[in-house]
Protein backbone atom coordinates (compact mmCIF):
# COMPACT_ATOMS: atom_id res chain seq x y z
CA UNK A 1 0.00 0.00 0.00
CA UNK A 2 1.00 3.02 -1.02
CA UNK A 3 2.13 5.71 2.09
CA UNK A 4 -0.65 8.39 0.91
CA UNK A 5 -3.14 5.81 0.91
CA UNK A 6 -2.17 4.17 4.30
CA UNK A 7 -2.02 7.43 6.06
CA UNK A 8 -5.55 8.19 4.72
CA UNK A 9 -6.79 4.90 5.59
CA UNK A 10 -5.22 5.05 9.00
CA UNK A 11 -7.21 8.69 9.91
CA UNK A 12 -10.48 7.10 8.74
CA UNK A 13 -9.91 4.20 11.55
CA UNK A 14 -8.82 6.41 14.14
CA UNK A 15 -12.14 8.59 13.96
CA UNK A 16 -14.17 5.96 13.48
CA UNK A 17 -12.77 3.76 16.82
CA UNK A 18 -12.95 7.58 18.79
CA UNK A 19 -9.82 8.88 18.46
CA UNK A 20 -9.98 12.87 19.07
CA UNK A 21 -6.42 13.86 17.27
CA UNK A 22 -4.05 11.86 16.26
CA UNK A 23 -0.74 11.46 14.04
CA UNK A 24 1.57 9.44 11.96
CA UNK A 25 5.45 10.25 12.23
CA UNK A 26 7.05 8.22 8.76
CA UNK A 27 10.65 7.73 8.31
CA UNK A 28 12.46 6.05 5.93
CA UNK A 29 16.27 5.67 5.57
CA UNK A 30 19.12 3.88 3.17
CA UNK A 31 22.90 3.30 3.92
CA UNK A 32 25.53 2.17 1.73
CA UNK A 33 29.01 1.17 4.07
CA UNK A 34 31.98 -0.37 2.76
CA UNK A 35 34.83 -1.66 4.67
CA UNK A 36 38.57 -1.88 3.56
CA UNK A 37 41.72 -4.12 4.89
CA UNK A 38 44.53 -5.25 3.29
CA UNK A 39 43.15 -3.94 -0.01
CA UNK A 40 40.30 -5.78 -0.03
CA UNK A 41 36.69 -5.34 0.72
CA UNK A 42 36.36 -6.64 4.29
CA UNK A 43 32.50 -5.59 4.64
CA UNK A 44 30.06 -4.59 2.61
CA UNK A 45 26.69 -3.26 3.57
CA UNK A 46 23.37 -1.90 1.33
CA UNK A 47 20.27 -1.28 3.57
CA UNK A 48 16.88 0.22 3.50
CA UNK A 49 14.46 0.82 6.45
CA UNK A 50 11.34 2.85 6.85
CA UNK A 51 9.10 2.56 10.06
CA UNK A 52 5.43 4.55 10.72
CA UNK A 53 4.43 5.44 14.07
CA UNK A 54 0.79 6.58 14.91
CA UNK A 55 -0.04 8.40 18.10
CA UNK A 56 -3.33 9.62 19.16
CA UNK A 57 -5.61 11.06 21.88
CA UNK A 58 -8.00 8.41 23.28
CA UNK A 59 -10.21 9.29 26.57
CA UNK A 60 -7.98 11.97 27.37
CA UNK A 61 -4.53 9.91 27.11
CA UNK A 62 -1.96 9.63 24.10
CA UNK A 63 -1.65 6.45 22.59
CA UNK A 64 1.22 4.83 20.97
CA UNK A 65 1.93 1.99 18.24
CA UNK A 66 4.39 1.54 15.12
CA UNK A 67 5.05 -1.01 12.04
CA UNK A 68 7.04 -1.53 9.77
CA UNK A 69 4.43 -2.99 7.15
CA UNK A 70 1.97 -0.58 5.18
CA UNK A 71 -0.97 -3.05 4.62
CA UNK A 72 -4.90 -3.71 5.61
CA UNK A 73 -3.55 -5.83 8.96
CA UNK A 74 -1.42 -3.09 9.97
CA UNK A 75 -4.07 -0.16 9.81
CA UNK A 76 -6.30 -2.41 12.74
CA UNK A 77 -3.47 -3.20 14.67
CA UNK A 78 -2.16 0.26 14.73
CA UNK A 79 -5.55 1.94 16.03
CA UNK A 80 -6.19 -1.24 18.45
CA UNK A 81 -2.84 -0.89 20.10
CA UNK A 82 -2.72 2.50 20.47
CA UNK A 83 -6.08 2.72 22.13
CA UNK A 84 -5.40 -0.35 24.48
CA UNK A 85 -2.03 1.91 25.19
CA UNK A 86 -4.18 5.19 25.71
CA UNK A 87 -6.50 2.81 28.22
CA UNK A 88 -3.39 1.89 30.70
CA UNK A 89 -1.62 4.65 30.08
CA UNK A 90 -0.34 6.43 33.89
CA UNK A 91 1.36 10.00 32.51
CA UNK A 92 -0.12 12.61 33.86
CA UNK A 93 1.79 15.63 31.81
CA UNK A 94 -0.07 16.82 28.59
CA UNK A 95 0.60 15.61 25.51
CA UNK A 96 -0.10 17.77 22.20
CA UNK A 97 -0.94 17.01 18.54
CA UNK A 98 0.86 20.15 17.26
CA UNK A 99 -1.34 21.73 14.27
CA UNK A 100 1.38 23.73 12.42
CA UNK A 101 3.70 26.40 12.83
CA UNK A 102 3.19 29.68 10.66
CA UNK A 103 6.38 29.19 8.55
CA UNK A 104 9.06 26.91 7.98
CA UNK A 105 12.62 27.67 6.88
CA UNK A 106 13.51 26.94 3.65
CA UNK A 107 16.06 24.44 3.93
CA UNK A 108 18.20 22.33 1.10
CA UNK A 109 16.74 18.85 0.93
CA UNK A 110 19.21 15.78 -0.18
CA UNK A 111 22.07 16.61 -2.03
CA UNK A 112 21.69 14.74 -5.42
CA UNK A 113 25.27 14.50 -6.31
CA UNK A 114 25.43 12.19 -3.37
CA UNK A 115 22.63 10.23 -4.46
CA UNK A 116 24.59 9.85 -7.63
CA UNK A 117 27.46 8.14 -6.21
CA UNK A 118 27.83 4.99 -7.80
CA UNK A 119 28.75 2.00 -4.90
CA UNK A 120 31.90 1.16 -7.31
CA UNK A 121 33.11 4.53 -7.08
CA UNK A 122 32.47 4.81 -2.82
CA UNK A 123 34.57 1.29 -3.03
CA UNK A 124 37.60 3.17 -5.11
CA UNK A 125 37.22 5.90 -2.44
CA UNK A 126 37.65 3.31 0.26
CA UNK A 127 40.73 1.80 -1.53
CA UNK A 128 42.55 4.80 -2.18
CA UNK A 129 41.98 6.10 0.95
CA UNK A 130 43.81 3.14 2.56
CA UNK A 131 46.27 2.96 0.25
CA UNK A 132 47.35 6.60 0.63
CA UNK A 133 47.75 5.89 4.64
CA UNK A 134 49.87 3.30 4.02
CA UNK A 135 52.18 5.43 1.27
CA UNK A 136 53.19 8.13 3.73
CA UNK A 137 55.64 6.64 6.29
CA UNK A 138 56.95 3.36 6.68
CA UNK A 139 56.45 3.61 10.29
CA UNK A 140 52.92 3.18 9.24
CA UNK A 141 52.12 -0.77 9.25
CA UNK A 142 48.85 -0.83 9.05
CA UNK A 143 45.38 0.78 8.84
CA UNK A 144 43.27 -0.30 11.73
CA UNK A 145 39.77 0.68 9.85
CA UNK A 146 39.18 1.84 6.57
CA UNK A 147 35.43 2.87 6.06
CA UNK A 148 33.27 4.92 3.44
CA UNK A 149 29.40 5.48 3.61
CA UNK A 150 26.36 6.84 2.51
CA UNK A 151 23.42 8.05 4.35
CA UNK A 152 20.02 9.11 3.19
CA UNK A 153 16.56 9.53 5.15
CA UNK A 154 12.61 10.87 4.96
CA UNK A 155 10.90 12.20 7.72
CA UNK A 156 7.16 12.90 7.41
CA UNK A 157 4.95 14.02 9.94
CA UNK A 158 1.10 14.32 9.25
CA UNK A 159 -2.29 15.12 11.47
CA UNK A 160 -5.54 15.20 11.85
CA UNK A 161 -4.93 19.22 12.58
CA UNK A 162 -3.84 19.91 9.21
CA UNK A 163 0.21 19.49 9.39
CA UNK A 164 1.41 17.22 6.45
CA UNK A 165 5.81 18.61 6.05
CA UNK A 166 8.27 16.08 4.90
CA UNK A 167 12.02 16.66 4.82
CA UNK A 168 14.44 14.61 2.79
CA UNK A 169 18.51 14.77 3.69
CA UNK A 170 21.42 12.48 2.81
CA UNK A 171 25.56 12.68 3.89
CA UNK A 172 28.84 11.41 2.70
CA UNK A 173 30.85 9.90 5.51
CA UNK A 174 34.84 8.51 5.65
CA UNK A 175 36.68 7.50 8.78
CA UNK A 176 40.16 5.81 8.70
CA UNK A 177 42.28 4.82 12.11
CA UNK A 178 45.70 3.49 11.78
CA UNK A 179 48.60 1.88 13.61
CA UNK A 180 52.17 3.45 13.76
CA UNK A 181 54.76 1.39 14.84
CA UNK A 182 58.72 1.86 15.79
CA UNK A 183 60.69 -0.55 18.31
CA UNK A 184 58.20 -1.23 21.21
CA UNK A 185 55.83 1.59 20.97
CA UNK A 186 52.70 1.35 19.40
CA UNK A 187 50.29 4.42 18.49
CA UNK A 188 47.29 5.19 16.59
CA UNK A 189 45.70 8.36 14.60
CA UNK A 190 42.55 8.62 12.79
CA UNK A 191 40.91 10.86 10.74
CA UNK A 192 36.46 11.42 10.03
CA UNK A 193 34.61 13.36 7.53
CA UNK A 194 30.78 13.78 7.73
CA UNK A 195 29.46 16.19 5.10
CA UNK A 196 26.46 17.07 2.79
CA UNK A 197 29.21 18.16 -0.19
CA UNK A 198 31.01 15.50 -2.30
CA UNK A 199 33.58 18.02 -2.80
CA UNK A 200 35.09 17.68 0.65
CA UNK A 201 36.19 14.67 0.67
CA UNK A 202 40.29 14.96 0.22
CA UNK A 203 41.09 11.47 0.43
CA UNK A 204 44.93 12.93 0.71
CA UNK A 205 44.39 15.25 3.42
CA UNK A 206 42.48 12.81 5.32
CA UNK A 207 45.16 10.09 5.18
CA UNK A 208 47.83 12.47 6.21
CA UNK A 209 45.67 14.28 8.94
CA UNK A 210 45.56 10.62 10.53
CA UNK A 211 49.22 9.31 9.59
CA UNK A 212 50.54 12.38 11.65
CA UNK A 213 49.07 12.46 14.44
CA UNK A 214 49.66 8.58 14.34
CA UNK A 215 53.90 9.07 14.14
CA UNK A 216 53.83 11.73 16.55
CA UNK A 217 52.35 9.91 18.94
CA UNK A 218 54.78 7.73 18.88
CA UNK A 219 57.00 10.15 20.72
CA UNK A 220 54.66 10.08 23.12
CA UNK A 221 55.22 10.33 27.03
CA UNK A 222 53.12 11.69 29.77
CA UNK A 223 53.81 15.25 31.80
CA UNK A 224 54.09 15.44 35.26
CA UNK A 225 51.02 15.53 37.63
CA UNK A 226 49.65 18.81 38.00
CA UNK A 227 47.29 21.85 36.88
CA UNK A 228 47.85 23.05 33.62
CA UNK A 229 46.25 25.47 31.00
CA UNK A 230 44.29 23.06 28.38
CA UNK A 231 43.17 23.69 24.83
CA UNK A 232 40.48 21.26 23.94
CA UNK A 233 41.26 20.36 20.06
CA UNK A 234 37.67 20.88 17.81
CA UNK A 235 36.59 17.04 18.05
CA UNK A 236 37.91 16.76 21.80
CA UNK A 237 35.75 19.74 22.81
CA UNK A 238 32.76 18.61 20.90
CA UNK A 239 32.81 14.95 22.52
CA UNK A 240 33.22 16.20 25.74
CA UNK A 241 29.81 18.94 24.99
CA UNK A 242 27.99 16.07 23.65
CA UNK A 243 29.16 14.33 26.33
CA UNK A 244 27.32 16.58 28.74
CA UNK A 245 24.71 17.87 25.89
CA UNK A 246 21.65 16.55 28.13
CA UNK A 247 22.45 19.01 30.72
CA UNK A 248 20.61 21.89 28.58
CA UNK A 249 17.46 19.75 28.19
CA UNK A 250 14.48 20.89 30.02
CA UNK A 251 13.27 17.29 30.32
CA UNK A 252 16.28 16.40 32.57
CA UNK A 253 16.18 19.81 34.40
CA UNK A 254 12.59 18.56 35.63
CA UNK A 255 13.21 15.29 36.21
CA UNK A 256 16.10 16.47 37.87
CA UNK A 257 18.75 15.32 36.17
CA UNK A 258 20.11 18.96 35.13
CA UNK A 259 21.72 21.19 37.87
CA UNK A 260 20.89 24.14 35.26
CA UNK A 261 17.07 23.72 36.21
CA UNK A 262 15.73 27.22 37.15
CA UNK A 263 18.48 28.97 36.09
CA UNK A 264 17.50 30.71 33.18
CA UNK A 265 18.58 34.42 32.89
CA UNK A 266 21.66 33.44 35.37
CA UNK A 267 25.46 33.75 34.17
CA UNK A 268 26.94 29.97 34.25
CA UNK A 269 29.95 30.37 31.83
CA UNK A 270 32.18 32.64 31.28
CA UNK A 271 31.18 35.94 29.05
CA UNK A 272 33.63 34.13 26.09
CA UNK A 273 31.09 31.32 26.24
CA UNK A 274 28.22 31.71 23.57
CA UNK A 275 26.77 28.30 23.25
CA UNK A 276 24.23 27.65 19.87
CA UNK A 277 21.63 25.59 18.97
CA UNK A 278 21.17 25.81 15.18
CA UNK A 279 19.41 23.80 13.17
CA UNK A 280 19.79 25.69 9.63
CA UNK A 281 23.53 25.42 9.86
CA UNK A 282 24.47 24.48 6.22
CA UNK A 283 27.56 22.47 6.76
CA UNK A 284 26.16 20.10 10.08
CA UNK A 285 24.14 17.08 9.78
CA UNK A 286 21.25 17.60 12.24
CA UNK A 287 19.96 20.89 10.28
CA UNK A 288 15.92 20.19 9.15
CA UNK A 289 13.15 23.07 8.90
CA UNK A 290 11.13 20.86 12.05
CA UNK A 291 11.60 18.88 14.65
CA UNK A 292 10.20 15.69 15.58
CA UNK A 293 6.56 17.30 16.54
CA UNK A 294 6.36 19.09 13.36
CA UNK A 295 7.32 22.60 15.37
CA UNK A 296 9.19 24.74 13.01
CA UNK A 297 12.66 25.07 14.06
CA UNK A 298 15.05 28.10 14.98
CA UNK A 299 18.24 29.62 15.38
CA UNK A 300 18.76 30.14 19.46
CA UNK A 301 21.75 31.04 21.68
CA UNK A 302 21.37 28.53 24.80
CA UNK A 303 23.92 30.03 26.47
CA UNK A 304 24.73 33.97 25.22
CA UNK A 305 28.15 35.61 26.61
CA UNK A 306 27.91 33.25 29.36
CA UNK A 307 23.80 33.98 29.89
CA UNK A 308 21.52 31.05 30.02
CA UNK A 309 18.77 32.31 28.09
CA UNK A 310 17.03 29.19 27.73
CA UNK A 311 16.67 25.15 27.90
CA UNK A 312 15.70 23.29 25.27
CA UNK A 313 12.19 22.32 25.09
CA UNK A 314 9.43 20.50 23.55
CA UNK A 315 5.32 20.70 23.31
CA UNK A 316 5.22 18.91 26.62
CA UNK A 317 7.88 20.54 28.83
CA UNK A 318 7.46 23.96 27.17
CA UNK A 319 3.71 23.46 28.58
CA UNK A 320 4.69 22.56 31.96
CA UNK A 321 7.16 25.13 32.43
CA UNK A 322 4.80 27.78 31.01
CA UNK A 323 7.05 28.90 27.83
CA UNK A 324 7.45 28.66 24.18
CA UNK A 325 8.62 25.63 22.43
CA UNK A 326 12.02 25.98 21.35
CA UNK A 327 11.47 23.04 18.24
CA UNK A 328 13.74 20.69 19.87
CA UNK A 329 11.46 17.46 20.29
CA UNK A 330 13.49 14.69 19.15
CA UNK A 331 12.62 11.24 18.73
CA UNK A 332 15.68 8.29 18.73
CA UNK A 333 13.60 6.96 15.86
CA UNK A 334 10.16 6.57 14.59
CA UNK A 335 8.89 4.20 17.35
CA UNK A 336 10.88 6.13 19.87
CA UNK A 337 8.57 8.51 22.20
CA UNK A 338 8.97 12.42 21.84
CA UNK A 339 12.29 13.55 23.87
CA UNK A 340 14.11 17.01 23.52
CA UNK A 341 17.39 17.11 21.92
CA UNK A 342 19.78 20.00 20.27
CA UNK A 343 19.77 20.62 16.23
CA UNK A 344 23.36 21.17 15.80
CA UNK A 345 25.02 22.33 19.27
CA UNK A 346 27.97 24.00 19.09
CA UNK A 347 30.19 26.80 20.93
CA UNK A 348 30.28 29.77 19.03
CA UNK A 349 33.59 30.58 17.26
CA UNK A 350 35.55 33.65 17.13
CA UNK A 351 38.13 35.16 14.02
CA UNK A 352 40.83 33.63 16.26
CA UNK A 353 43.02 30.89 14.71
CA UNK A 354 43.81 27.59 16.72
CA UNK A 355 47.44 28.87 16.18
CA UNK A 356 46.84 31.94 17.84
CA UNK A 357 45.44 30.73 20.57
CA UNK A 358 48.18 28.42 21.26
CA UNK A 359 50.36 31.10 20.98
CA UNK A 360 48.77 33.51 23.26
CA UNK A 361 48.48 30.16 25.90
CA UNK A 362 52.34 30.12 26.27
CA UNK A 363 52.93 27.11 28.31
CA UNK A 364 50.12 24.42 28.54
CA UNK A 365 48.49 21.15 26.99
CA UNK A 366 46.96 20.74 23.91
CA UNK A 367 44.47 18.16 24.28
CA UNK A 368 43.47 16.13 21.24
CA UNK A 369 41.58 13.07 22.45
CA UNK A 370 39.55 12.25 25.48
CA UNK A 371 39.14 8.89 26.30
CA UNK A 372 36.75 6.66 28.61
CA UNK A 373 33.68 9.11 28.27
CA UNK A 374 30.82 7.08 29.16
CA UNK A 375 32.53 5.76 31.87
CA UNK A 376 34.49 8.90 33.23
CA UNK A 377 31.91 11.37 32.67
CA UNK A 378 28.85 12.22 35.09
CA UNK A 379 26.25 13.38 33.20
CA UNK A 380 24.18 14.68 36.56
CA UNK A 381 27.12 16.53 38.57
CA UNK A 382 29.23 17.21 35.45
CA UNK A 383 32.18 15.14 37.13
CA UNK A 384 34.96 14.26 34.33
CA UNK A 385 38.11 12.44 34.60
CA UNK A 386 39.44 10.99 31.39
CA UNK A 387 42.20 9.41 29.72
CA UNK A 388 43.63 11.64 27.26
CA UNK A 389 46.12 12.73 24.96
CA UNK A 390 47.81 15.56 22.85
CA UNK A 391 50.61 17.87 23.11
CA UNK A 392 52.74 20.16 25.42
CA UNK A 393 52.74 23.61 24.48
CA UNK A 394 56.26 25.71 25.32
CA UNK A 395 56.60 29.05 24.67
CA UNK A 396 53.27 29.45 22.33
CA UNK A 397 54.47 26.23 20.48
CA UNK A 398 53.03 22.73 19.64
CA UNK A 399 56.04 20.46 21.29
CA UNK A 400 56.24 16.70 22.33
CA UNK A 401 53.41 14.44 21.61
CA UNK A 402 52.07 13.40 25.22
CA UNK A 403 49.97 10.41 25.96
CA UNK A 404 48.99 8.20 29.48
CA UNK A 405 47.44 11.11 31.43
CA UNK A 406 43.72 11.98 32.83
CA UNK A 407 42.37 15.35 32.58
CA UNK A 408 40.06 15.71 35.37
CA UNK A 409 37.43 18.43 36.02
CA UNK A 410 33.68 19.58 35.96
CA UNK A 411 31.75 20.62 33.24
CA UNK A 412 29.65 23.25 34.64
CA UNK A 413 32.69 24.66 36.32
CA UNK A 414 35.09 24.33 33.20
CA UNK A 415 31.95 26.50 31.85
CA UNK A 416 33.59 29.60 33.45
CA UNK A 417 37.06 29.21 32.66
CA UNK A 418 37.09 29.27 29.29
CA UNK A 419 39.21 32.05 27.97
CA UNK A 420 38.92 31.93 24.72
CA UNK A 421 37.02 30.06 21.35
CA UNK A 422 38.80 29.39 18.31
CA UNK A 423 38.04 29.58 14.60
CA UNK A 424 38.07 26.12 13.47
CA UNK A 425 34.11 25.02 13.93
CA UNK A 426 34.13 21.38 13.21
CA UNK A 427 31.38 18.93 13.29
CA UNK A 428 31.46 15.14 13.35
CA UNK A 429 29.34 11.90 12.53
CA UNK A 430 26.39 13.66 15.47
CA UNK A 431 24.73 16.95 15.67
CA UNK A 432 27.24 18.32 18.19
CA UNK A 433 30.60 20.09 17.17
CA UNK A 434 33.04 22.91 18.73
CA UNK A 435 36.18 24.81 17.64
CA UNK A 436 38.93 24.44 19.54
CA UNK A 437 38.82 26.07 23.26
CA UNK A 438 41.23 27.44 25.75
CA UNK A 439 40.29 26.71 29.44
CA UNK A 440 42.65 28.51 32.46
CA UNK A 441 42.58 25.06 34.35
CA UNK A 442 42.38 21.34 34.18
CA UNK A 443 43.41 19.21 36.57
CA UNK A 444 45.88 16.78 35.25
CA UNK A 445 47.57 13.40 36.57
CA UNK A 446 50.36 12.01 34.96
CA UNK A 447 53.48 10.88 35.75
Amino acid sequence: MQLNEFIDRLFERAQAAGFSDYEAYYSDGDEFEVTVFQGEIAGYTVSSSMGLNFRGMFQGNMGYASTQVLDEQALDMLVESARQNALIIEDTDQQFIFPGSERYPDLPGANPRIAEISEQQKIEWALELEKAALSLDERVKQVQSCVLATVSGTVRIKNSKGLDVSHSSNALEAYISVVARQGDKVSTGSDLLATHEVEDLNIREMANRAVKEAVEALSARPVASGEYKVILKNDAAADLLGTFSGIFSAESAQKGLSLLKGREGQQIASPNVTLMDNPHHPTALGSAPFDDEGVATTVKAVIDKGVLTTLLHNLKTANKQGVQTTGNAAKGSYAAPVGVAPGNFYFEPSQTSLDELIAEMGNGLLITDLQGLHAGANGISGDFSLGAKGYLVEGGKIGRAVDQITVAGNFYQMLNVIEKVASDLKFGFGRVGSPSIRVSGLSVAGQ
